[in-house]
């Protein structure tokens, strides 16, 4: 996301205690809990060392930074986190804003008054350029630029939030608490992580500058690396609308709408703030101080970049395709290859179905390389190793490229990239059937989760590439009759990555399947039947294919053969080999439950040929399987057929016959 620019200035108003100051141009203003949290600091510079253990006082350095750029919060939350940091300070924060709140307007004014000495003496307790410094000397002006009635407005508003504070504590007190043991572990376990929850935002009025920035960035990283933690898509719209009913032309704003709708899969609210976010960043002259005319038309491109890119994630294709020509024409306008660049990748995201694809891939990576872009080269060497993989290359050709791959992530320090190569390497190894392979590559991968810290402590551990990895970890153990620890792979999933999430859709397709399995295993067709359904609302050929074998199963031959050959025109068009196979797998079986196992076998055959050419060694392995039971089948009914025309026959006819009831499935 672009950065917060300079001309966040909400509208001088009074909302919920909050009063701003009447000066424009101020980024920050005096409110009822940053008084609270100045008596914070005043009390920690005037508690002499001693008085403090080590320890708190660390708890206490790593509680004030976000205290300082977050939200506002209530007092009894405030109370609790200086509590769980240091008890004692708790209680002599908690008796002086009683003292304030309960005296004269004097006391407040007194207070700030005091304020100044932090800064004086040979060694004052605070450095005016330091974080705490700072935040002193921005609210120390925003008070004297305070009026009287905004002073007395100002002090009102701290009696009402300190009595509201008061009752919330008494509120609390009555309820049954944990024990102090299970209070420290708590704490050692969230390792004092004050994230934005949903109860600490909805208190407040509308945000600072730096509020504002705070929030944005975090639940932006949090939307991006753990999603879990941000807030729920309607609680995080909620306070988006607030923070631009006060100053509409907050343009980044508008874009964490455009991500929180994304994650609920909403077109029109999504491209509605995608487009907002552009017109205000024109509007407000964000690019183009810094880069005069030209950046304008950089808006511009890179608008209809994004929307290009919209369209594609909801498979609007021709859309993107109109978004994407017009991004290209005024980038080769304005002569801007690095966008250019981001047209072509998406040219080729637009026409990979098409023959001729690997060739505009191969030039966007050279080009890539060439502009000194190495995200997008090492995506492009990614796609076009994966498009090689279903080709049927070679897997050590493939491992090789990726290894080049992972040399610019590690020299760029590209950490997602990492995962997703890795994330790539078990999709890889499961398709050509080498399933110790994947599952040492899906167990390489999660052993990784805190490979990069991002911002509040939150481990890269959430996104796409562990939730494909811990799905095909759940389908290896299911393929070899691991239920159980399928299904405990799958709780872990779904803690991780809740039905909301973004990525759920991905386990949830998984789980089907697993049950599919389970269930047709145990004979229970009725069960697999009421199954499809879900499967194919996440995949529509997936839930196909299993239709056409509930079918099959349940003796509904023409049906079924039916649906086989519909899919199987659709995949050839498609050139989805894996699942052409397959296809031909189940056709072959119709054909010798049907008593044909003659025309069962060229379709072995032709399903065979496919497997050894693109080395998809399980899809090898059962289809020689299918063809020498279709052909100890063959042989039997023509070990039958000669038995009723002559009476005497070898012993090894009936031999045949047994096999054929032992072997039966």
């Amino acid at each position: 996301m672009a950065s917060v620019h300079e001309s966040l200035y909400f509208n001088p108003m009074m909302t919920n205690g909050v009063v701003h100051a009447n000066v424009f141009g101020i980024k920050d203003w005096v409110t009822p809990y940053k008084i609270a949290v100045l008596v914070l600091l005043n009390e920690m510079g005037r508690t002499g060392e001693g008085a403090v253990s080590l320890m708190e006082r660390r708890r206490l350095n790593q509680l004030l930074l976000p205290l300082l750029q977050g939200p506002d919060i209530t007092l009894s939350k405030l109370y609790k986190l200086i509590e769980e940091s240091c008890p004692q300070l708790a209680n002599s924060v908690q008796i002086r804003i009683k003292l304030m709140a309960e005296g004269e307007l004097k006391d407040m004014e007194q207070f700030f008054d005091d304020l100044s000495d932090s800064f004086s003496g040979t060694e004052p307790e605070v450095h005016k350029t330091s974080v705490v410094g700072l935040f002193l000397r921005h609210m120390i002006l925003a008070y004297s630029k305070l009026s009287f009635s905004q002073v007395f407005k100002l002090y009102t508003a701290l009696q009402q939030y300190f009595q509201n504070g008061e009752k919330k504590t008494v509120e609390d007190a009555d309820m049954e608490l944990p024990s102090r043991e299970e209070s420290e572990r708590k704490m050692e376990k969230e390792e004092l992580d004050v994230s934005i929850r949903e109860e600490e935002v909805s208190c407040s009025g509308p945000l600072s500058q730096k509020q504002a920035e705070f929030f944005l960035s975090q639940q932006a990283s949090l939307l991006k690396n753990d999603e879990t933690k941000a807030l729920t898509p309607a609680s995080l719209q909620k306070e988006l609308n607030n923070l631009l009913k006060f100053n509409p032309d907050f343009a980044e704003a508008h874009y964490l709408s455009y991500l929180n709708n994304l994650r609920v899969q909403d077109v029109f609210s999504s491209t509605h703030s995608l487009l907002h976010y552009f017109d205000r960043l024109i509007l407000t002259g964000a690019e183009s101080k810094s880069n005069g005319e030209e950046g304008y038309g950089r808006s511009l491109r890179y608008a209809a970049l994004n929307l290009a890119a919209l369209h594609c994630r909801f498979g609007h294709y021709q859309q993107a395709e109109l978004a994407l020509q017009e991004a290209i024409r005024i980038a080769q306008e304005s002569n801007d290859h690095v966008c250019l660049q981001h047209c072509l990748s998406w040219l080729y995201v637009l026409g990979q179905k098409r023959s001729d694809s690997y060739v505009l891939l191969e030039h966007s990576v050279k080009k890539a390389v060439h502009f000194g872009l190495p995200y997008l080269a090492s995506l492009g060497i990614q796609s076009l190793v994966q498009q090689r993989a279903f080709a049927g290359k070679t897997a050590n050709k493939l491992m090789d490229a990726l290894k080049d791959s992972d040399l610019l992530h590690w020299k760029h320090s590209l950490s997602e990239l990492i995962d997703i190569s890795i994330a790539q390497k078990t999709a890889i190894w499961r398709l050509y059937g080498r399933s110790t392979m994947a599952l040492q590559q899906a167990q390489l991968l999660l052993s990784m989760n805190s490979l990069d810290s991002v911002n509040a402590g939150v481990q890269q551990n959430n996104t796409e590439s562990f939730a494909v990895a811990l799905g095909h970890l759940a389908e290896l153990h299911a393929e070899q009759g691991c239920f159980a620890a399928a299904s405990e792979v799958l709780k872990h999933l779904k803690e991780r990555f809740p039905p909301n999430s973004q990525h759920a859709q991905l386990w949830m397709l998984c789980d089907q399947k697993i049950q599919f399995d389970r269930a047709m295993n145990d004979g229970k067709y009725h069960l697999a039947d009421s199954i499809v359904t879900g499967i194919t609302a996440l995949n529509s050929i997936e839930g196909v294919y299993r239709k056409a074998i509930v079918l099959q199963a349940q003796n509904q031959m023409s049906e079924a053969h039916k649906l086989l050959q519909k899919l199987l025109i659709h995949c050839q068009k498609i050139r989805n080999t894996e699942m052409v196979i397959s296809v031909l797998l189940s056709v072959a079986e119709l054909y010798w439950r049907s008593s044909s196992p003659t025309i069962a076998l060229p379709v072995l055959l032709q399903a065979l040929a496919l497997s050894k050419e693109y080395r998809l060694q399980h899809l090898a392995s059962e289809t020689v399987l299918n063809l020498a039971f279709a052909q100890n089948v063959k042989t039997m009914r023509e070990g039958t057929v000669f038995s009723l025309l002559y009476p005497v026959v070898p012993n090894r006819i009936h031999t045949y016959s047994s096999l054929e009831s032992q072997n039966r499935p």
